[in-house]
């Protein structure tokens, strides 16, 4: 079988009986085992229950697996988030996103390895070791979907779940040539992923292409009773207006920091530019907007995360499930043992940040105007979008980097989220899509950022960018 299809020409294949669902997931668990130990994209494989549970029924997905990654719920399957903390923790139940790929027939070969509890930009931060870009073994695929990313990258699976809170979806699609959706807030439910940022957390599809994002987007979607902050938002086929051709009139806005920062690479600089003039000869009128507010996105996403953060992970104490401190004769003793072990060194800066901007002498001072200051984002980006119907920038304001060469400097890596955390803050969608590669063929990503609700937009001009172009069949040679 040939490496690297889509989910579309696998379900081709598979509609045309030229092979079976058997074969098919046999054929992507085998690739997953034998080139797992390079890249390190799975915590878990599920070699023994891939076949045996196999749904051959004539579902969408049927004979079509991926992987989740491991903050997302699977019955009775290890749920790490790529923590110590957790290591040997099963969950009881399924994600209702799992329940949705399920009774679409998908089968899952695993748990994609990623940034402890979420927290990174790199996949560095796993207590199961770095996961490795198939572009490049030296560097980082992006994080915090970073395994998610990597094994669909490297045709390892088709399509993967991610999950993201400022940019853990869309910069791993840069880094990776893939695409990658977050979705407008309480699209997809949050029931069964294991929190980080509550207010700004979304499950989110990684696919080679935008038609398959699009279907596994309208798989995933609609109100669930189990998560209160999900909308009451019909079901959508997002696959049915994918014509290759911009709506009429179609208006879009250039972010001017997008072009004006001296703090982005020139590559993805001059890769932009070039994916601009090529919208403009696709049929869009393009205009530049100032976001004045778009600088205290970092800050704000700084801020607001690591209170949640700080009040979500307090559960994580060795009392109801996770590892406990066996040696601790008090309470107190195990709480502070437990945490200090099985939490990495991120994680509990981030936890320690969260809990001082939380504090009563510091509250107001940081959170209390956090919530203010995103709620004059949030107004800035609608009237935006008064005047035209999509915003782009680059994803990524730079390249793939080296392994180690961002995670021992923080604030350069927070900093490399400039474009993502915005719209995750205000809670509106974006989709990133590659338009490039750099002289050392590393892929480059820019995104579309579109008012709430307007995923079916951004889907239609994406494809129609992604189908006049050949970036999206381009893959990294070393897993052919």
């Amino acid at each position: 079988m040939k490496s690297f299809l889509t989910i579309k020409e696998l379900k081709n294949k598979l509609d045309k009986k030229e092979i079976s669902a058997q074969e098919s997931v046999k054929y992507y668990s085998d690739r997953l085992k034998k080139y797992n130990n390079n890249l390190n994209v799975a915590i878990n494989i599920f070699e023994e229950n891939s076949l045996k549970n196999l749904d051959s029924s004539d579902k969408i997905l049927s004979g079509i697996p991926g992987l989740l990654k491991s903050n997302i719920s699977q019955k009775n399957k290890r749920i790490t988030c790529a923590s110590k903390i957790l290591d040997n923790y099963k969950s009881t139940y399924d994600a209702t996103v799992t329940q949705k790929l399920q009774n679409s027939g998908a089968t899952i070969l695993g748990t994609a390895n990623m940034d402890e509890f979420a927290m990174g930009s790199s996949g560095e931060f796993s207590a199961y070791s770095t996961t490795k870009n198939p572009w490049d073994l030296t560097r980082s695929p992006g994080g915090s979907s970073s395994g998610s990313a990597a094994a669909v990258a490297a045709g390892l699976v088709p399509w993967a779940l991610g999950t993201e809170t400022g940019g853990s979806v869309r910069q791993p699609a840069s880094f990776s040539n893939l695409v990658g959706l977050y979705p407008t807030y309480g699209t997809f439910s949050r029931y069964g992923v294991i929190a980080f940022a509550s207010s700004t957390d979304q499950v989110g599809p990684l696919t080679k292409t935008v038609y398959d994002n699009a279907l596994i987007s309208s798989i995933l979607m609609g109100p669930d009773p189990l998560d209160s902050t999900t909308l009451q938002r019909p079901a959508q086929d997002f696959t049915a207006n994918l014509t290759g051709k911009l709506p009429q009139n179609l208006k879009i806005g250039i972010i001017k920091d997008a072009i004006e920062s001296s703090n982005i690479n020139s590559q993805v600089k001059e890769h932009f530019e070039k994916a601009i003039k090529h919208l403009e000869k696709l049929g869009a009128k393009i205009e530049y907007i100032d976001l004045p507010d778009l600088k205290y996105g970092i800050s704000l996403y700084f801020i607001i995360s690591r209170a949640e953060a700080a009040s979500n992970l307090a559960r994580f104490d060795g009392s109801l499930y996770g590892m406990r401190n066996q040696a601790a004769k008090e309470l107190k003793e195990m709480y502070t043992n437990t945490r200090h072990d099985g939490f990495g060194q991120e994680v509990k800066q981030r936890i320690l940040m969260g809990n001082y901007v939380l504090s009563s002498s510091h509250k107001n001072t940081y959170y209390n105007k956090a919530l203010k200051i995103r709620s004059i984002l949030r107004e800035e980006f609608i009237n935006a979008f008064k005047s035209v119907d999509l915003l782009i920038s680059p994803t990524a304001s730079m390249l793939p980097f080296k392994l180690g060469q961002e995670c021992n400097d923080p604030l350069k890596m927070y900093l490399a989220d400039y474009f993502t955390v915005p719209n995750c803050i205000t809670g509106n969608p974006a989709l990133s899509i590659p338009c490039g590669f750099s002289k050392e063929n590393l892929p480059i990503g820019f995104q579309f950022i579109g008012p709430r609700l307007s995923e079916d937009l951004i889907y239609q001009v994406a494809y129609a960018f992604e189908q006049s172009t050949d970036y999206h069949t381009k893959n990294p040679t070393d897993f052919e």
